[in-house]
């Protein structure tokens, strides 16, 4: 099964640079990275966020989405083999699921801005901008909890503990002959 994460990551990566080179090629917006501020000098204003995302939109959804299952990925491969259970793969699957539903509620929000130009706030910060503040550190606390919580069950057992245990014991009695 390690084989089977490792060809996963390696397919990730190689997605991921696909569509960093379809973000490089495709068609170049006018004043992109902003144009200069009407009140402020030396501060940019963006651009038209609608033409911005117009030709990358899609690859940026796709970029960021393949991004965090990489994250879960790797995560993965930290566990052994023999600990990752399905029950783990399931764990992990929500883990995913809830990022990726937090990365959907950002980029929907903002296409609906950019459709309807209205805004709403939540806790001081624009919807969209308030799940990027709250809602990706949400996401990350559940792959934190099966490291914490599950650490004796996945990463650490008492199996692993005794063979350590009895390797520091074999290795103190052959040192001190």
């Amino acid at each position: 099964m390690s084989n089977k994460l490792i060809t996963v990551i390696f397919t990730l990566c190689l997605l991921l640079g696909l569509l960093l080179v379809a973000i490089m090629l495709a068609d170049e917006v006018t004043n992109a990275g902003g144009v200069p501020h009407s009140e402020i000098a030396g501060m940019t204003a963006g651009g038209d966020g609608a033409l911005r995302l117009e030709h990358i939109g899609i690859y940026a959804f796709l970029f960021q989405s393949l991004l965090l299952l990489l994250i879960v990925c790797l995560c993965a491969l930290g566990v052994s083999p023999r600990y990752r259970s399905t029950a783990f793969y399931r764990y992990m699957a929500l883990c995913y699921g809830l990022m990726l539903f937090i990365w959907w509620q950002m980029y929907s929000g903002h296409q609906q801005f950019l459709q309807t130009d209205e805004v709403t706030y939540f806790m001081g910060f624009p919807t969209p901008s308030a799940w990027q503040m709250y809602g990706t550190w949400l996401g990350a606390i559940p792959l934190m909890l099966i490291y914490t919580l599950g650490f004796r069950k996945f990463i650490y057992t008492q199996a692993d503990d005794e063979a350590f245990q009895a390797l520091l014991s074999k290795h103190k009695s052959t040192t001190h002959r």
